[in-house]
């Protein structure tokens, strides 16, 4: 299948890349298939709607800021990243991850009940408070 927006151009990509939503995202219930896509060797993956190619959430996998995040077993954590033009304002969303299963294609998404984890966390540390 092809995709095109303006983040990527067009786009080729497998039907069995597809992963399923059931439920959807928050606020985008009505979208359930979406590819994932990733840079080689970068940080930042693009979870890119199937039926409206011009949503995309940037994601970043929680695990590399919080080893001890909580997860499902086969599923993998991601924050969607609220991105800025200055790095010290780029935050990720501790408090509704993304759980994506990479072998069966699914995923979905859950708010965590925890004050522990803020919705807008700091992705790169600010050199001033270091």
């Amino acid at each position: 299948m092809k995709l095109k927006n303006e983040q990527f151009g067009e786009f080729e990509f497998d039907d069995e890349s597809i992963i399923n939503f059931k439920e959807g995202l928050l606020g985008f219930e009505e979208l359930t298939e979406f590819v994932l896509v990733s840079e080689k060797d970068g940080f930042f993956s693009w979870l890119t709607s199937v039926d409206q190619p011009e949503i995309i959430f940037p994601l970043f996998a929680i695990n590399l800021l919080q080893e001890e995040y909580k997860t499902d077993e086969k599923y993998i954590p991601f924050g969607i990243v609220k991105l800025d033009k200055s790095p010290e304002n780029i935050t990720i969303n501790l408090k509704a991850p993304v759980f994506i299963d990479h072998e069966s294609k699914t995923g979905y998404q859950r708010i965590i009940d925890n004050d522990e984890y803020p919705v807008n966390y700091p992705l790169f540390a600010n050199k001033e408070e270091n």
